[in-house]
């Protein structure tokens, strides 16, 4: 089992290039989310993201401003300059849902799921054989 420390790490970054970070390759779970929330937040039908602990995510040293939405807790962090969703942070601040777009580096972990299809846009058909979740699945 690897450790922590033998961890590949990912790098990832906004559009404009200000804000980088950095993100352990130990996702937990990867799916694609259909809630008005995130496309409000992603322009797009849905956002495919990767959760894990809130700790193995570090922005750069040299990162420019984020623009934080939301509380302590439970926010999504933009990059100030160019709008880009970097993350989410979840589930009571314990966990991230970073944007898979914004990596540089590619992941091991895929979205294995769709979840909050029942508040999906409709004129957006989901054409892939993974399972739907009308909501988070338990």
């Amino acid at each position: 089992m690897a450790t922590s420390a033998s961890r590949k790490v990912l790098e990832g970054k906004c559009y404009c290039g200000d804000v980088g970070y950095q993100v352990e390759d130990a996702f937990l779970y990867a799916a694609y989310c259909h809630c008005s929330q995130c496309r409000r937040t992603t322009g797009s039908a849905f956002k495919p993201f990767a959760g894990i602990e809130r700790s193995k995510l570090r922005l750069r040293e040299d990162a420019g401003k984020l623009l934080i939405v939301g509380e302590d807790n439970g926010h999504d962090a933009h990059c100030a300059r160019c709008g880009s969703l970097l993350y989410s942070v979840v589930r009571e601040g314990a966990y991230v849902h970073v944007a898979l777009g914004t990596l540089v580096d590619a992941p091991s972990i895929r979205p294995d799921k769709h979840i909050f299809v029942a508040s999906k846009a409709p004129w957006f058909e989901i054409t892939d054989g993974l399972p739907q979740y009308p909501e988070f699945p338990d």
